[in-house]
């Protein structure tokens, strides 16, 4: 459908009357910023895709962990989802939540599921029309999940790994944060790193709210290699990053959900290096 799994304004605008085309606003308040829900502003037709409500395990007392595959299922059949809908997410930061949706869909088995480069700023910087309410599904949908295992890391795969030279264990988080300069934003965990895992911070890989050129992004990635880990704070900015290495070529790349709203916990005392 797209030449590639980043797509511009345009090449949505080219698919907008597709009638298998889902669009979903994927947007979640960052730690200490929250966006402004009384003045929202949607791509027509969009509909809500709740990653903190609706899409996160609430049992888990892990901030947004992944839901398992029958409740990714009931959810997103009830957002009209189909096993041939065309995906494309976005978010109102530009580029923040929504490579974590795109994961989430590959991680559940469906592959038709595409980034909008610049969210609904790049679209509103184009002059297109903007809506103020999402759309209600007309339908609920066919979509199965289909658990793909080798999308996802858990606390057990990262202790048996991370001494492992053919695996890479790439950090999102600040540089900062990983060294154990500055503190957690959350309550209760150490500072510092997995041991021998490396920092990647996730702004790097964009240009403001956009990702950077693929030849910017090649640069960037090409010195990580064996299989690919991502982790950051709670597994969201790690889905940056992984989206990064995914768009160069890369496709042996999991991400560590728990990250370090797991790891660090005083409690586990795991081990860490600053």
């Amino acid at each position: 459908m797209f030449k590639s799994a980043l797509i511009t304004v345009d090449e949505l605008k080219a698919q907008f009357n597709n009638p298998k085309l889902v669009l979903l606003d994927c947007s979640i308040d960052k730690v200490n910023e929250s966006l402004d829900d009384k003045e929202v502003k949607l791509i027509p037709n969009s509909i809500f895709f709740d990653i903190e409500k609706d899409f996160s395990d609430h049992d888990n007392p892990l901030p947004h962990t992944l839901v398992n595959p029958e409740t990714f299922t009931h959810h997103a059949q009830k957002l009209g989802i189909d096993s041939d809908s065309i995906i494309v997410v976005y978010d109102r930061w530009g580029i923040y939540s929504s490579p974590r949706a795109w994961w989430m869909f590959k991680v559940m088995g469906h592959q038709q599921v595409y980034v909008l480069n610049g969210g609904i700023i790049a679209w509103e910087d184009g002059g297109n029309e903007v809506f103020r309410e999402y759309k209600i599904p007309g339908h609920k949908g066919n979509f199965e999940a289909l658990f793909d295992q080798s999308l996802y890391a858990d606390i057990n795969y990262i202790l048996e790994n991370y001494q492992n030279e053919k695996v890479d264990v790439i950090d999102a988080r600040s540089d900062k944060r990983f060294f154990g300069l500055a503190p957690e934003p959350r309550k209760g965990l150490r500072s510092g790193h997995i041991p021998n895992s490396k920092n990647l911070p996730f702004d790097l890989v964009l240009d403001k709210d956009k990702y950077k050129s693929l030849a910017e992004l090649n640069e960037i990635i090409s010195p990580l290699s064996n299989q690919q880990i991502f982790t950051c704070g709670s597994g969201i900015s790690a889905s940056i990053i992984a989206f990064a290495s995914y768009l160069t070529g890369n496709q042996n790349l999991k991400i560590y959900d728990g990250s370090w709203s797991e790891w660090g916990k005083e409690e586990l005392n795991l081990p860490i290096e600053k």
